[in-house]
């Protein structure tokens, strides 16, 4: 048998770059909520003060993951695995929503309020003087960490339905980004 490495997508599973970009947001999403929950509840914490200042940090690399991500979809859009039904099309599509939606609002809210922000020792945008930009900070404050629960939520619930085709005896649809090609 030929052990090879797909690097794009098929009708049956996800490539190797489809599958390498969902598990590394999987993994930056895991450590964004860790962060995130120390915040609010174990707030001036020794685990919030050294997580937290990752946040923004990681929120910009998960931005720039799902930036690649759609690009490499675009360009397997006709190779890859079929959506199940109407469902499944919606909820992904929701989770894209929430994934752009919730850094976008971060970014903005940041550019308003007027600070300097650097990710990973470069700069992604100069401060400025004078007053902050309201509604870019209002609208960020109002949205990005309602928005954010919500896409936790989804995130649940995508992996329920996952766990629920799993059971149902589909296991084919884990195995379509996590099994090896010889289950598939």
């Amino acid at each position: 048998m030929e052990n090879r490495i797909e690097l794009y997508d098929s009708k049956v599973r996800y490539g190797v770059i489809s599958r390498g970009l969902h598990w590394a947001m999987a993994l930056a999403f895991a450590w964004i909520y860790s962060t995130t929950s120390a915040h609010y509840l174990l707030a001036d914490s020794a685990l919030d003060k050294f997580l937290w200042p990752t946040h923004k940090q990681v929120g910009l690399l998960l931005m720039a993951l799902l930036l690649v991500r759609v690009l490499w979809s675009l360009l397997n859009r006709h190779r890859r695995p079929p959506s199940l039904n109407l469902a499944a099309t919606l909820g992904h599509g929701l989770l894209y929503a929430g994934m752009f939606a919730i850094p976008f609002l971060g970014l903005l809210r940041q550019y308003g309020s007027g600070s300097a922000f650097s990710a990973f020792g470069l700069p992604v945008m100069n401060g400025f003087d004078g007053p902050k930009i309201q509604w870019m900070t209002e609208l960020g404050n109002n949205f990005h960490s309602l928005l954010g629960w919500t896409l936790l939520v989804l995130i649940v619930g995508h992996v329920a339905a996952l766990i629920l085709h799993c059971i149902k005896g589909q296991g084919h649809i884990l195995r379509r980004m996590a099994g090896s090609a010889r289950s598939a």
